[in-house]
């Protein structure tokens, strides 16, 4: 039976999502990111298309570091032998069996990446990949010793991380992997977490991001809601704070907060389950999962000439559709200065102006405009009370408007009819009767 043909619809939702993908594709070409996640995951059959999606983000120029974990893999080879670790306030304490079981698992799970990480057949996601992975002794480590009278044994903590010659690996476009291990300069071996590898590894190379891929959907609020993205300072504050999250997200939590604090610029929880999510978090702007970020992610601030083309990019539908009055960039580059916009992402996603009339002591709110895909968040009026704000400061006692369809929506906020009249004489002057504009007014208290 033959194919079915690709609905039209189907066909431009596939070309808008590439096209909304290049901004980062461009973004990531050169950049180093570390992805974390357990032996579970390893363990299933969607594990294939994991790697099918780091063979993706390999062949985009985006240099990867991947660190797995072993502990399902460990536990059956404990349980299989009778013995099991103990722990004691939470640490794990490592005994011989149990590094012999460790060791095996490690080594196990390692290879069976590599060999997913090799495929190459045709007809397969992977064709003509031939994508290289460097393992090694690139994790030094100390043993954890002895805690309130308890000797760790093989436990041990990250020592130091040969950063060196993980980058050599890199520059030379290998991936780079690495097991919950680490080996001392005496020839013993120690038993690491993943989280705690990742974590090193991210503060050592300097890498942008750490993603955690994690059981769940992320980090969720009181209301069982997806919380798409923190500040490093508002992660901060819920780690410290009285809230108990779920066991299979903390530890996650903990070591993005950390990754962040030493170097990387965003770190991100994803759920692990979701087939496809790394990229869906990669390349869309909102993402499937958590992002913590350590620079500003989304932000109101005033425009500079650099955001002249996203200014228009956000208008110029608006303009089509007859709901704003055309502007040339000229034109926005003349008024620049009197926008303010938000930004989320690199990318302009609402803008607003004030055109003040000082010798009226009058200024007009003109192009206010928020991106589709965000409005009905509150972004208009984010920027409306900036306006105020800023009409105030300047001693502007009436704020006008002129608007075709938006009259309820400003008169919710304060705005009451007015007449042409109203207008400051030069902006009368420049009147479209043609438009047909309602004129509005809001007074300002200074």
């Amino acid at each position: 039976m033959p194919n079915k043909t690709p609905h039209k619809k189907e066909l431009q939702q596939f070309v808008d999502g590439f096209r909304q993908s290049a901004p980062y594709i461009n973004a990531f070409r050169g950049r180093t990111f570390v992805i974390v996640f357990g032996g579970e995951m390893v363990a299933e059959e969607q594990f294939a298309n994991l790697t099918h999606d780091i063979a993706l983000l390999n062949s985009l120029g985006i240099r990867l570091i991947l660190v797995h974990g072993a502990r399902p893999q460990i536990e059956q080879r404990l349980k299989a032998r009778n013995t099991a670790f103990e722990y004691v306030n939470g640490l794990r304490i490592t005994d011989d069996a149990a590094l012999a079981c460790v060791k095996e698992a490690s080594g196990t799970v390692r290879l069976e990446i590599e060999a997913l990480l090799s495929m190459g057949l045709a007809n397969s996601p992977m064709a003509g990949a031939r994508i290289r992975v460097a393992s090694g002794n690139f994790v030094t480590a100390r043993p954890l010793g002895i805690r309130d009278g308890v000797d760790h044994l093989h436990t041990g903590e990250v020592r130091r991380i040969d950063h060196e010659a993980i980058e050599r690996q890199l520059n030379d476009g290998a991936i780079v992997l690495l097991s919950p291990t680490g080996y001392s300069p005496t020839g013993e071996i120690f038993n690491l977490t993943a989280l705690e590898v990742a974590t090193a590894v991210t503060a050592a190379v300097q890498t942008d991001k750490l993603i955690c891929l994690v059981d769940g959907k992320g980090l969720l609020d009181s209301r069982k809601r997806l919380l798409r993205q923190l500040t490093l300072s508002e992660a901060e504050a819920i780690l410290a704070g009285k809230r108990k999250l779920p066991d299979e997200i903390i530890e996650p939590f903990r070591a993005a907060v950390e990754a962040c604090r030493y170097g990387a610029r965003r770190a991100h929880l994803i759920n692990r389950h979701s087939d496809g999510a790394l990229l869906q978090e990669l390349f869309t702007r909102d993402g499937v999962g958590t992002l913590i970020t350590a620079d500003d992610y989304e932000g109101m601030r005033r425009a500079t000439i650099d955001d002249v083309g996203g200014i228009l990019a956000l208008i110029e539908p608006q303009e089509a559709a007859g709901l704003l009055v055309r502007r040339s960039r000229e034109n926005i580059e003349m008024e620049i200065g009197d926008f303010i916009v938000v930004e989320r992402d690199g990318m302009i996603i609402a803008c607003a102006a004030l055109h003040p009339f000082s010798d009226e002591s009058a200024g007009e709110l003109a192009c206010l405009v928020v991106h589709p895909d965000y409005q009905n968040m509150g972004y208009g009026d984010s920027l409306l009370e900036a306006i105020v704000r800023s009409a105030a400061d300047q001693r502007i006692s009436q704020l006008l408007t002129l608007t075709t369809r938006a009259t309820h929506w400003f008169r919710e906020r304060g705005f009451i009819n007015t007449d042409i009249k109203s207008l400051p004489v030069k902006r009368r002057e420049l009147y479209n009767f043609q438009r047909n504009s309602k004129v509005l007014l809001k007074s300002i208290d200074s």
